[in-house]
């Protein structure tokens, strides 16, 4: 799936690791990601976590979505900075499941976001 998702590889992101329910993504903080405030734009980092998210929850087969997702910023993120996003599986029931990532640099945490997932019935997605 990720060697298919041109948005996530056209920001830089690369996929460290991955395994059924887990993921771990990095990104570095380039001029293009940055606001108005000189800090890294929350959409980018958001896009960041959902990546990791995205191949954590597609770890265990079926094409599995966003139901939806929200995220915490904890500390600011500069041009330059490089982000991990590590993402986990907390429970999966049914076709759906909750996953959390966490976004760091270094040791300092960035942002937490929690994702919901829900696995398709089929591959076209006709039926989420």
């Amino acid at each position: 799936m990720f060697d298919d998702d041109r948005a996530s590889r056209a920001l830089g992101i690369e996929l460290l690791d991955t395994a059924p329910g887990r993921a771990r993504a990095r990104m570095r903080i380039t001029d293009a990601m940055v606001n108005g405030h000189g800090i890294a734009h929350g959409g980018y980092i958001f896009l960041l976590a959902d990546t990791a998210f995205a191949c954590a929850c597609n770890g265990h087969g079926p094409t599995t979505v966003a139901a939806g997702a929200d995220i915490t910023f904890v500390r600011s993120a500069r041009c330059g900075d490089v982000l991990i996003a590590r993402a986990e599986e907390r429970v999966r029931y049914g076709r759906s499941g909750i996953y959390d990532v966490s976004v760091h640099r270094g040791d300092e945490l960035i942002a937490e976001f929690r994702g919901h997932s829900r696995t398709l019935r089929n591959a076209e997605g006709a039926d989420s």
